[in-house]
């Protein structure tokens, strides 16, 4: 017999006296089952939360209600996200000109000579920096082209219209070659995407001493208007061939709108040996080194390069110092 069955009165008197106890035990049983309940959920809220399910807010007891559901994403949200000063794994690639650059106060200021350009051999620094210029254009190596992009290196390149056009024969000092006039302007343009500065190198490289002022202004401003026209950008440095000039060449190439005539205190022989032009035979700071476009130009620039940085010198930025060297 079942406790409802048991509570069931027989007489009026029974019933008096049944009714309460009746009562206690729904009470009893109804608060029983709520407690039940409010366990179980409880115990799927505890599951379901370390499953990252949904959460379910239990209703209070005896309430009747449904239990609320709170929707829980497993997907992680905004803060989840790297903060600004955690470790970055994204690996930037570097930007601006390769080479380094000078310091404050490392250059000395170098002073010219009236309205004139001035005349620059070397950078006047004290700092372990050495400079690379490669002059005409003949040798067009692809191979050189892909280490100064890959690699970063700074270079400046002083472009000569003949030879970038393969008009004429090159100097046979290295021997023959094998991507003369390979690219011609096309290869220029793919050393200007490598952030290589292209100056002017005149037309047809004369010796400019043996010119008049106007057939030297004809051969530099001819130049620079040709690579303007194949690069997009006028020269603003001005190499004279053999470096031979006078001030007939300092005027011209003012007129041109060439701001500095450069000159070199080394130069760079097939094989890349470095031939000095000062008595001790040594890199010094500030050395400014000339190369030619010259067969085998891949194989010799690499190992100057690393001859250059077991020497203990850096490879700068030579338009930097320059700027900073005729700040005024």
């Amino acid at each position: 017999m079942t406790e409802a069955t048991r509570a069931i009165p027989a007489t009026p008197r029974t019933l008096i006296s049944a009714a309460p106890r009746s009562a206690a035990v729904a009470t009893t049983r109804t608060t029983g089952a709520a407690v039940t309940r409010a366990t179980a959920v409880a115990v799927a809220v505890v599951l379901l939360a370390a499953c990252g399910g949904p959460t379910r807010t239990a209703p209070a007891p005896g309430s009747g209600g449904t239990p609320d559901v709170q929707a829980t994403s497993t997907t992680p949200g905004p803060s989840a996200a790297p903060t600004a000063s955690g470790p970055s794994t994204a690996t930037q690639p570097p930007q601006g000109p390769p080479g380094v650059v000078p310091r404050p106060g490392e250059v000395r200021q170098i002073t010219a000579t009236g309205s004139l350009p001035p005349v620059i051999s070397s950078i006047p620094t004290k700092r372990k920096v050495v400079f690379l210029t490669i002059d005409d254009g003949w040798e067009q190596d692809p191979g050189f082209a892909e280490q100064v992009r890959d690699q970063r290196i700074p270079i400046t390149a002083f472009a000569m219209r003949d030879a970038v056009e393969a008009k004429g024969t090159p100097d046979p000092a290295g021997g023959p070659g094998q991507y003369v006039g390979a690219g011609k302007w096309g290869y220029f343009r793919t050393l200007r995407d490598a952030q290589v500065p292209v100056e002017n190198h005149t037309l047809t490289h004369p010796n400019l001493r043996l010119l008049g002022h106007d057939a030297q202004r004809k051969e530099i401003c001819g130049s620079s208007a040709v690579i303007r026209k194949e690069l997009g950008s006028r020269p603003t440095l001005f190499r004279p061939p053999f470096g031979n000039y006078n001030t007939d060449t300092l005027r011209a190439a003012k007129q041109c709108g060439l701001k500095a005539v450069l000159l070199w205190t080394a130069t760079v022989q097939p094989g890349g040996k470095i031939a000095y032009q000062v008595p001790d035979k040594r890199l010094r700071p500030g050395d400014i080194l000339l190369l030619h476009f010259r067969p085998n130009l891949a194989r010799d620039f690499r190992v100057l390069v690393g001859k250059i940085k077991r020497r203990g010198f850096e490879l700068g930025n030579l338009q930097a110092y320059l700027d900073a060297a005729t700040a005024r």
